[in-house]
């Protein structure tokens, strides 16, 4: 058999698709970050036709391209929380208007076998528009972020993506010292707000594209 091990994914995937499908989430399975951006773009995007758009802080949504192809576009209000040429502040009240925003887009730290997404935030504009606010959520999560129950989805979260998300922002806690969670209470502590998102609602709202490949912490 060629390729074996993207075989072997593409079937574990399949199993979470539809799990997360039973859980009222819209789920789809994607080749590569190509194939995925593709489907936002040409199916997603224009059949929940938005006014703006915003987004969450996600490795996946960057490097996939989508963040650059989105600015780019020119076709909608963009609402960019990324942007470091504007003050803290303003940064701060543009992820409040995202809260609002037609559709956001964002990644997740963990997904349980069980079809359920698990993430911890630092101030919550990320989980919280993934509960509620915007209209439309698609979330962008590689094969790697699976986990077997949510115990399991805790433990990467806290062990592996909290520490090694510290170091990539440059945050002063223990974990950057040690890449160990040693629930700090330091001012640049980043696990803040836990969210299990255990089905969607309305039904569909949050659309989860699962892509074979490595993405992101």
């Amino acid at each position: 058999m060629d390729h074996p091990v993207r075989q072997y994914w593409h079937l574990r995937l399949e199993q979470v698709r539809e799990r997360l499908a039973k859980n009222h989430f819209e789920a789809h399975v994607v080749a590569d970050a190509q194939e995925a951006v593709q489907l936002i773009l040409k199916q997603i995007i224009p059949a929940a036709a938005p006014k703006c758009i915003s987004w969450g802080g996600s490795m996946t949504f960057v490097k996939s391209g989508l963040y650059q192809r989105l600015k780019e576009s020119g076709n909608h209000t963009i609402l960019d929380t990324f942007d470091k040429d504007i003050p803290a502040a303003d940064l701060h009240e543009r992820r409040r208007q995202a809260l609002l925003s037609d559709l956001f887009i964002t990644g997740t730290n963990a997904v349980t076998e069980q079809g359920q997404l698990v993430n911890l935030d630092m101030i919550g504009n990320r989980v919280g528009a993934l509960t509620f606010g915007p209209k439309v959520v698609i979330v962008m999560s590689g094969r790697n972020k699976l986990a077997a129950d949510l115990p399991a989805a805790m433990t990467r979260i806290k062990q592996y993506a909290a520490p090694a998300n510290v170091l990539r922002l440059d945050k002063k806690t223990p974990c950057a010292k040690t890449g160990r969670c040693h629930d700090c209470s330091t001012p640049d502590r980043i696990c803040n707000y836990w969210t299990v998102t255990e089905k969607s609602f309305p039904a569909g709202r949050i659309k989860v594209i699962l892509i074979n490949q490595e993405m992101g912490l």
